[in-house]
């Protein structure tokens, strides 16, 4: 039989507390998960942020993560959203060298993938962009050519699309170690 490793995105609601990123993060380390992009923010809901992973790996890979996920008491949700229908984004700030000679070329590149120059200099230009990973990796290798000095990116980002709602923990009950209020969220969600 052949597993299929492909990319998961799976969010975590988890309480918006010191502590909560690093124990996280060290539970994917200890069990030898690998994250591929991973993002952070405050929710929309008082005293709770929101997480975004990208995971490699196949479906038993994924369950098994979000199993260790729930074993955390700061964790209050975990959703699976590789087969919904979503909206993903990231964004990436790049600064690349811009001389005179090169800057309106540059320019003419960024103005195609509808990306932002957000910084001017005598030698360089720091640009924005926000879209998929791919948009992102094609505009970088344009770039690279120009002389890519510096890029940041945030990592995938990601919400169910429309009307669509995430899905409550897959057996359907509710956490002992999650406080009532936290629970009561679950309703909404």
């Amino acid at each position: 039989m052949v597993t299929v490793k492909n990319s998961h995105t799976l969010v975590a609601l988890v309480q918006d507390k010191p502590g909560v990123l690093n124990r996280i993060s060290g539970m994917f380390r200890r069990r030898g998960f690998n994250i591929s992009s991973l993002a952070v923010g405050r929710s929309e809901l008082p005293d709770l942020s929101r997480m975004t992973f990208v995971v490699e790996g196949d479906d038993a890979t994924v369950e098994q993560v979000t199993k260790q996920l729930y074993k955390l008491i700061d964790v209050v949700r975990v959703s699976d959203l590789s087969n919904e229908p979503i909206v993903a984004r990231e964004m990436a700030l790049i600064k690349v060298r811009a001389t005179s000679q090169t800057r309106s070329e540059v320019m003419q590149i960024v103005d195609i993938f509808r990306a932002n120059i957000i910084d001017v200099s005598p030698e360089s230009l720091i640009i924005e962009v926000t879209g998929d990973e791919d948009k992102i990796t094609s505009l970088n290798e344009l770039l690279k050519s120009f002389g890519v000095q510096e890029v940041m990116r945030t990592g995938r980002v990601a919400m169910l699309r429309g009307a669509a709602t995430q899905a409550s923990p897959s057996n359907g009950t509710r956490r002992a170690n999650t406080p009532q209020h936290y629970q009561d969220y679950e309703a909404i969600l």
